[in-house]
C-alpha cells in the first residue's frame, strides 16, 4: 500500500495542498500498519470533526449497508478520521454505494446540498457526475491518482446551474485487506480566480482597443467586437450613444445579438432594459437562456450627465454579486473613458482646425490691412514730405513743428504696419533671407550709432566694440538691420541706469552679435515666452508702455530664417544679454553695400523723443491766474501735443509717467490732472487710486486719456472714480472744453466748502429738494454740503447719506448700480429690499438719460439716504422731458418704480427730480 500511495501525483499540487495531503495519508498509512492497536472507538472517531463530526455521530449508520461504527473497518475509521480533523476540503466515499463522508471544509462547496453525509455522491452531485465520474472510476480501477485543476462543474448548491470551477485531485481508498474499497479526494473551489483572470482579459482587451482613438463609430464597434469574445461573462452588449444631432442616445454597436430587436434610440434606460429581456440569447458554458441584464450609464465624469448607455446580458450561470456588478461598471467605464477622449480628441482636433484656420485668416488679414494702409500712408507723408522740403515757400515755425510731429508719427506707424507685414510673410512661410556679402562689423557698429543721441538724451553710456570679422558674413540687410535695431530699442527701453553694450566676435564657422544692458532684467519665468509674438512681459518697468510685442519675436524669426539663433540671460535687477549666433553663410545675390535705412533712423529718433525728459510750460498772459494743468503721458510727442493744445490757456507741466507726476504733485498741486491710462512704473489708474486715497489731492479733478475706446472702457474709468474719460483720438477743441469744465467744477466744491444756510439744513432735506444750478454761462454746480462729493463715488457719512455726480450716458448706469449696492449694503438695508431699491433707481437714472432732452448740464445727479427708518433715493437730471406726467403714469418703468415705495417727480424749468422713499423692512442697525 505505501507503494501506492506513492504513485500518487504529487508533485502537480499546489505546495500547500501537498503537505497537508501527504500529512494525511502519512497518519492513516501509519495507523493502518499498526493494527487495531490505535483504532478509534465509536466516540473517539468524531469527536474532533467539528459540525461535520456531530452529524456523523448522529446518523443512523446502522440503517446502511455500512453497519453500525464499532463494525467499521479500521481503515474506514482512520480514513473518516483523517477527513475530519483536516483543515482542507476532503471528501471520502465508501463502498459501492459510494456513501460520502467531508469534512467542515468541504461543506461549503456544496452549498444548500449540506448536509449530504452518508448519501450516494452520484446523487448529491448527480449534475456534476459527467465531469467527477470519469477520474474517480479511474482513480478507483487503476489505484493511480488524478489530478485536475480548474475543473468546470456545474453545480446547483444556490437554485440554479451554477458555472463554478474547481482543483480536484481522487485518490483510491483502501480496505484493511488492501483493495480499492472507495475514493479519498482532496478539493479546493478556484471559481473566484478564473472568472477574475478571465474578466481582466476582457477589459485589457477592451483597453486596447479604445486607446486607438479613432472614428467614434468603430471604435465603439471593435469594443463589441472584444465583449463578444467574452460570451461567458457577457453573453450580449450593446452601447447607446448621446448625438448633438438628435434627442436621447442612439444605438452605435452591438454583440452577441441580433440588434434589430433592439430599439434604435431610446430616452429612458428602463425601457432599454425591458427591450434587453425579449431578446433570444443563450449564453453561460451550457447555452442557457439568457434571462437577464444590467443597463449602465457612461459617465465621463462623477456630476456629469451621461454620454451613453450600456446594456449587458448576464450569464445565465452566475448571480449578480457585487464582483459581477463591479465588472460590469468597469466594462462600462472602458467605454465611457474611450467615447469621452475619442470626444475630447475630436473637439481638440477641430479646436486646432478652427485655430489655424484663424491664423490663416489673422495671417491674411494682417497682410491686406498692412498693404491697405501703405496707400492712405504714402498718401499722408508724401504730400507733408513735399511740404516740408518745398525751399521757396518757408512755413512758419509751429506749422514745421507740427507737420514734423505729425510725420515723425506717420513714420512710426509706417514702422508697425512693416513689422506687421513681416510677421504675415513668416508666419505664412512667404518670407526668405536673401543674402549678401555685408561687412556686419561695420554696419551694426553704424546702427548703434544713430541710437547715441537717446541714449545720451537718457543718460546711458553706449559701448559699441565691433572688430571687423576674420571671414565675410553673408546676412539678409534688412532683416539684419531689424534684428540689432529691435535688440538697441528694446535695451534702451528697459535701461534706466548704466549703459548698453553691442558687440560682434567671429566664431569658428560664424558670428555673434551681443546686445548687453543693466536695465531692468527679466524674471527667469518669463524667459520662455520672451520670444513669441505679443507677448509682453507683464510688471516690468520700462520706459514706455507702447508697443506691440513682436519685435523680439521679429528677433527671432529673423534669426531663424538665417540658420541662427537667438539666447537670452538675465537677472532682475542687473540686466539682460542678448547673444545672436549666426553663420557666415553663402551669397545668394550681389548689393551695394549697407547703410541703416530712413525706417531704423525714424526708430533712434523715436527714442530720442521718448527719452527726454518732461518740463513745465509757461502759461500766456491772459491764462486764468494760478490755473495748472499737470499732463501725464509716457509719449513725448503726445505731451508735446497736448502741451501745445492747453498752454494757451494754462500753465502746462509735463511727466511721463503716474510715479514722476506723483512727486510733482506732491511739489505743486495742480488744478486737474491729465493723463493717460497705459503708462510704465504706475499707470493712470494706480495714479487715480492713490490720489483719491490721500485726502490733501482727493479733490484734484481727473481727466483720463485712453487708446482703449469704447463703453466698456469709460465705464471702467468712471467707475475707478475718474472725473471725466476721453478716448483717443480726440478733438482739440473737445479736449479743452472738457478741461475747462473740470475746472469750473473743481471750483464749483470749493465754494461750496464755504459755510452757509444750506450747510445747516438736515441732509434729508437738501436730498429731497432739486438742486437749482447757476445760469449756463458760468456751469457751475449748486451749492452742497461738504459731505457730498460730487463724483461716482459715494461719500457715506454717519447718517447714512451719500451722493453721486455721473455723466448723463447709459454707460453710468452700472456704476450707479454698484456704488449704490455698496452704500445699502453698508447701511445695513435688507438685501431683498436693496435689490428692488436697485431696480427702480436704475429705472429711474436710466429715464433721466434717455428722456431728458437738451439739458444745461450733462450730468445727472443721484442721493441716497438711509436714516429714521426709511430709505430716500433722489435722481435730478439737468435737462425737460417729452410727456413727462403720462410717461410716469403708464410703463413698465413706473409700474416697477411704484412697487418699490412711493415716488414723487418734481419737474421744473432746470430740470426734473425723481425721489423713491420706501419703509425699511429691516431697520438698519
Amino acid at each position: 500500500m505505501r507503494g501506492r500511495v506513492a504513485d500518487i501525483e504529487v508533485g502537480r499540487m499546489p505546495a500547500a495542498h501537498t503537505v497537508s495531503w501527504c500529512s494525511e495519508l502519512s497518519r492513516w498509512e501509519v495507523d493502518v500498519v499498526r493494527g487495531s492497536s490505535s483504532d478509534p472507538g465509536a466516540g473517539e472517531l468524531f469527536a474532533d470533526g467539528g459540525e461535520a463530526g456531530r452529524l456523523m455521530a448522529a446518523y443512523d449508520w446502522t440503517a446502511t449497508p455500512l453497519g453500525p461504527v464499532p463494525s467499521w473497518p479500521a481503515a474506514l475509521r482512520h480514513a473518516v478520521r483523517t477527513v475530519l480533523v483536516s483543515r482542507f476540503p476532503m471528501v471520502l466515499t465508501w463502498g459501492p454505494e459510494f456513501r460520502q463522508f467531508y469534512n467542515d471544509a468541504y461543506a461549503p462547496l456544496i452549498g444548500a446540498k449540506h448536509p449530504a453525509i452518508g448519501e450516494d455522491i452520484r446523487i448529491t452531485l448527480a449534475e456534476g457526475w459527467d465531469a467527477l465520474g470519469p477520474p474517480i472510476e479511474h482513480a478507483m480501477t487503476t489505484r493511480e491518482a488524478s489530478w485536475l485543476p480548474g475543473l468546470l462543474l456545474p453545480l446547483e448548491r444556490a437554485g440554479y446551474r451554477e458555472e463554478t470551477y474547481f482543483t480536484v485531485s481522487h485518490a483510491p481508498a483502501f480496505g484493511d485487506d488492501g483493495r480499492v474499497a472507495g475514493m479519498h479526494a482532496v478539493l479546493t473551489e478556484v471559481t473566484g480566480e478564473i472568472l477574475a483572470a478571465r474578466r481582466q482579459r476582457l477589459l485589457h482587451d477592451l483597453s486596447a482597443v479604445g486607446g486607438r482613438l479613432g472614428d467614434e463609430s468603430a471604435t465603439v464597434t471593435a469594443m463589441c467586437r472584444a465583449v463578444g469574445e467574452a460570451a461567458l461573462d457577457v453573453p450580449f452588449a450593446a452601447v447607446y450613444l448621446s448625438s448633438a444631432d438628435r434627442p436621447g442616445y442612439v444605438l452605435a454597436a452591438a454583440a452577441g445579438c441580433d440588434p434589430s430587436g433592439l430599439p434604435e434610440i431610446v430616452d429612458d434606460p428602463a425601457a432599454l432594459a425591458d427591450a434587453a429581456g425579449g431578446l433570444a440569447v443563450a449564453g453561460g458554458p451550457w447555452g442557457d437562456p439568457v434571462t437577464a441584464s444590467v443597463v449602465l450609464p457612461l459617465r465621463t465624469t462623477r456630476d456629469g450627465g451621461p454620454t451613453g448607455l450600456l446594456v449587458a446580458g448576464q450569464s445565465p450561470n452566475r448571480a449578480l454579486d457585487e464582483d459581477y456588478r463591479s465588472f460590469f461598471e468597469l466594462v462600462a467605464g472602458q467605454f465611457a473613458g474611450a467615447v469621452a477622449n475619442i470626444r475630447a480628441f475630436e473637439t481638440e482636433r477641430r479646436r486646432a482646425e478652427s485655430l489655424a484656420e484663424l491664423d490663416r485668416a489673422k495671417t491674411t488679414f494682417f497682410t491686406d490691412v498692412s498693404h491697405e494702409l501703405r496707400t492712405p500712408l504714402t498718401l499722408l507723408l508724401g504730400p507733408i514730405d513735399d511740404v516740408l522740403d518745398d525751399g521757396g515757400a518757408p512755413l512758419p515755425a509751429d506749422v514745421r513743428d507740427q507737420l514734423t510731429l505729425a510725420v515723425r508719427n506717420g513714420r512710426r506707424l509706417q514702422r508697425l504696419v512693416n513689422d506687421l507685414l513681416d510677421v504675415a510673410g513668416i508666419e505664412s512661410g512667404r518670407a526668405t533671407a536673401v543674402r549678401v556679402e555685408t561687412d556686419v562689423a561695420g554696419f551694426t557698429a553704424e546702427l548703434a550709432g544713430i541710437f547715441r543721441a537717446a541714449t545720451e538724451r537718457a543718460g546711458l553710456a553706449l559701448t559699441v566694440d565691433c572688430p571687423p570679422l576674420h571671414r565675410p558674413a553673408h546676412v539678409d540687410p534688412r532683416m539684419w538691420e531689424k534684428v540689432v535695431v529691435n535688440l538697441l530699442a528694446n535695451a534702451v527701453k528697459y535701461t534706466f541706469v548704466g549703459g548698453i553694450t553691442v558687440a560682434v566676435r567671429s566664431e569658428d564657422d560664424g558670428f555673434v552679435l551681443t546686445v548687453a544692458d543693466t536695465g531692468v532684467g527679466i524674471v527667469p519665468e518669463e524667459i520662455p515666452r520672451l520670444f513669441h509674438r505679443f507677448h509682453r512681459v507683464p510688471g516690468a518697468t520700462a520706459r514706455t508702455r507702447e508697443g506691440t510685442g513682436i519685435g523680439l519675436a521679429l528677433v527671432h524669426e529673423l534669426t531663424r530664417l538665417h540658420g541662427g539663433e537667438v539666447l537670452v540671460e538675465s537677472e532682475p535687477g542687473t540686466g539682460s544679454t542678448f547673444t545672436v549666433r549666426m553663420p557666415f553663410g553663402a551669397a545668394d545675390a550681389t548689393a551695394s553695400p549697407a547703410v541703416p535705412s530712413d525706417v531704423a533712423r525714424g526708430e533712434a529718433e523715436s527714442w530720442e523723443a521718448d527719452t527726454s525728459r518732461p518740463g513745465a510750460v509757461a502759461a500766456p498772459a491772459t491764462a486764468p491766474p494760478g490755473a495748472t494743468v499737470l499732463v501725464v503721458d509716457d509719449n513725448a510727442d503726445m505731451r508735446a501735443y497736448l502741451t501745445r493744445l492747453l498752454s494757451p490757456h494754462w500753465t502746462v507741466r509735463t511727466t511721463a509717467n503716474g510715479h514722476e507726476a506723483l512727486a510733482a504733485i506732491a511739489e505743486h498741486g495742480p488744478d486737474v490732472v491729465l493723463t493717460d491710462v497705459m503708462m510704465p512704473r504706475v499707470d493712470g489708474f494706480e495714479l487715480l487710486r492713490r490720489l483719491r486715497l490721500d485726502p490733501v489731492t482727493r479733490g484734484i479733478p481727473v481727466i483720463m486719456l485712453t487708446a482703449r475706446a469704447g463703453q466698456e472702457a469709460a465705464v471702467e474709468g468712471l467707475g475707478a472714480g475718474a472725473d471725466d474719460y476721453l478716448a483717443k483720438p480726440f478733438r482739440a477743441q473737445e479736449l479743452v472744453a472738457r478741461v475747462r469744465v473740470a475746472l469750473e467744477r473743481a471750483a464749483g466744491r470749493t465754494a461750496a466748502a464755504v459755510p452757509d444756510v444750506a450747510a445747516e439744513r438736515p441732509a434729508a432735506a437738501v436730498v429731497a429738494e432739486p438742486v437749482v444750478p447757476e445760469p449756463v454761462a458760468t456751469r457751475l454746480p449748486a451749492p452742497r454740503l461738504p459731505a457730498q462729493r460730487l463724483e461716482p463715488r459715494p461719500a457715506v457719512g454717519g447718517s447714512g447719506h451719500a451722493a453721486w455726480r455721473l455723466p448723463s450716458d447709459t454707460a453710468s448706469i452700472p456704476v450707479l448700480r454698484r456704488a449704490l449696492r455698496l452704500h445699502l449694503e453698508l447701511a445695513g438695508v435688507d438685501e431683498e429690499q436693496a435689490y428692488d431699491l436697485l431696480l427702480a433707481a436704475c429705472e429711474a437714472a436710466t429715464n433721466a438719460v434717455e428722456h431728458a432732452q437738451d439739458p444745461t448740464e450733462p450730468f445727472v445727479d443721484v442721493a441716497a439716504t438711509v436714516a429714521d427708518g426709511r430709505v430716500r433715493i433722489s435722481v435730478r437730471d439737468y435737462g425737460q422731458w417729452r410727456e413727462r406726467v403720462p410717461s410716469m403714469d403708464r410703463g413698465r418703468g413706473s409700474t416697477l418704480m411704484t412697487a418699490v415705495g412711493e415716488i414723487t417727480a418734481t419737474p421744473s424749468p432746470e430740470g426734473t427730480t425723481v425721489v423713491i422713499t420706501a419703509l425699511l423692512e429691516s431697520p438698519a442697525a
